[in-house]
C-alpha cells in the first residue's frame, strides 16, 4: 500500500473514530416565557430638608463637645481651624477649646450652613 493511501485510510479510521462524519444536530431551543415583577424601589433615607433654626453659643467649650452640640442641634456641616493662624491640626478635639464661630450664634441659619470653628489648644 502506498503511503499517501495508507494516510487516507488512518485520516479516514479517526475521523470515523470521532463521529460519523455528520454534521451535529442543533440543539434544541425551547421558549420561556416569564412574567417580570416590577420590584418596589429601595428605600434610601432622604436627606431632610434644610431648615432653619437658631445657631447655638459653643464659644468657650472644647471643640469636641462644641461639635457635639452642634450636631445634636442639627448643624453637621463643620469645620475647624486654629484660631492661632499656625494651621495646626485638632488631633485631639477635647484637647482645643473654641474661642470663636461663624456664623454668630443665635441666629437663625440654615442647618445645611457650614460652620466654622475656631479654636487653640487649651492653656494657649
Amino acid at each position: 500500500m502506498p503511503q499517501h493511501l495508507a494516510l487516507a485510510v488512518i485520516t479516514a479510521a479517526v475521523l470515523t473514530a470521532c463521529g460519523t462524519g455528520a454534521p451535529p444536530a442543533a440543539p434544541a431551543v425551547e421558549t420561556v416565557t416569564a412574567t417580570v415583577q416590577p420590584t418596589p424601589a429601595t428605600t434610601t433615607p432622604a436627606t431632610p430638608a434644610a431648615t432653619h433654626r437658631p445657631l447655638p453659643d459653643v464659644v468657650g467649650m472644647n471643640l469636641q463637645e462644641g461639635q457635639d452640640t452642634l450636631q445634636a442641634a442639627g448643624f453637621y456641616v463643620l469645620n475647624d481651624k486654629d484660631a492661632t493662624g499656625q494651621n495646626r491640626l485638632q488631633v485631639l478635639d477635647r484637647n482645643w477649646v473654641v474661642t470663636r464661630q461663624s456664623p454668630a450664634a443665635g441666629r437663625k441659619v440654615s442647618t445645611d450652613t457650614l460652620i466654622t470653628l475656631y479654636a487653640k489648644k487649651i492653656g494657649e
